[in-house]
């Protein structure tokens, strides 16, 4: 049975590709970036992914962002995911990443999106995996600032299939939601990047809503069929 089901094609429709981060990368990437971690040991690591809320999963998320600084950094970490999703039967992966944080870092926008594309493009080639990649704005900051990092994104939206909305939703009931929903895609009224109506967040160019399975699962294709389209 264990067989069956690997093989089984399937679509990773939510992932958030800098908490699919392993210890074991984390420690490469706090090394070769000269990065201080709170821990010791890759077991400390494992341990502390034994969250009790979703606060406690965001406080080790931005924990492990901090070692993601060059557009090799997040070639790798994407690539480190598809890997792994590639052994499991996964055929599309829809992944968001989160711009803000790591603007707030001082990591440009240029240098995430290159290194993911570059993954993407690596992935399509070598694993025939096809991707989707969704800019997602944060809930607990302002529309207005998510306006401005759409507006710099302008030069990769061709690389975008999507923008969507994530991070903490305590006390943050989606004014960012509903500041970018009503303006559109500034100088690309009809192929920009789609967004969705709620939290599920956007459709892909050209494609209606997938089936939801849950919030964090992955949904089985019908005859081995791959929904969205290769990397760009």
């Amino acid at each position: 049975m264990r067989d069956f089901l690997t093989r089984l094609p399937k679509a990773e429709l939510h992932l958030h590709i800098e908490g699919s981060l392993e210890p074991e990368l984390m420690f490469a990437l706090a090394e070769r970036n000269g990065v201080a971690l709170p821990y010791a040991t890759v077991e400390e690591v494992r341990a502390a992914y034994d969250f009790s809320d979703l606060q406690s999963f965001l406080d080790l998320y931005y924990q492990g962002m901090s070692v993601l600084h060059t557009a090799q950094d997040f070639h790798d970490l994407a690539m480190d995911y598809f890997r792994r999703a590639h052994a499991e039967g996964v055929v599309h992966v829809e992944m968001h990443f989160d711009p803000q944080a790591h603007l707030a870092r001082g990591i440009e926008l240029q240098v995430v999106v290159e290194g993911l594309s570059l993954a993407r493009r690596e992935a399509a080639r070598e694993l025939g995996l096809s991707t989707a990649l969704i800019m997602a704005f944060l809930r607990d900051r302002d529309a207005e600032e998510a306006m401005k990092v759409l507006e710099a994104a302008a030069p990769y939206w061709e690389m975008l299939d999507a923008v969507g909305l994530d991070s903490a939703e305590r006390g943050n009931p989606g004014e960012v939601r509903r500041g970018v929903r009503a303006c559109p895609v500034p100088g690309h009224p009809a192929g920009g990047p789609r967004r969705r109506g709620g939290a599920a967040g956007l459709y892909p160019r050209g494609a209606g809503p997938p089936r939801r399975v849950s919030h964090r699962s992955r949904g089985a294709l019908p005859g081995g069929s791959r929904a969205g389209r290769p990397a760009a």
